[in-house]
């Protein structure tokens, strides 16, 4: 089975960076854009494997590109404030949101013998 997520893909004068809005807590860091396809791919399905090994229900995309959009900004407006408090510079960023399929079948873990 393939599901596919709404994924904020951002880069920084350093490196890229990718999460998708419906999972949270996953993300996935790279130095080219390549690997950052690549990284954020293998994240999402680590995620979703570890779900189901918890015994937890697979969480379905239900995020739209544009959704996806509008948190982010969300997001940007109160990283932008926190930055104030602080007086730091705010970092430079380009940021592509996409979707990503990923490949949901996964073998069951073999028994420990």
């Amino acid at each position: 089975m393939n599901l596919k997520y709404a994924v904020v893909f951002e880069q920084t004068p350093n490196n890229y960076s990718a999460y998708p809005p419906d999972l949270p807590g996953c993300i996935s860091t790279g130095k080219t854009w390549s690997d950052i396809h690549e990284m954020i791919r293998e994240s999402i399905s680590l995620y979703l494997e570890a779900t189901l090994e918890d015994g937890e229900p697979l969480p379905q995309p239900h995020m739209s590109l544009e959704e996806a959009m509008a948190q982010h900004c969300q997001n940007l407006v109160e990283f932008k404030e926190a930055f104030a408090d602080f007086g730091d510079d705010e970092p430079t960023l380009s940021t592509t949101f996409e979707m990503v399929e990923v490949d949901v079948t996964f073998r069951p873990a073999e028994a420990v013998v």
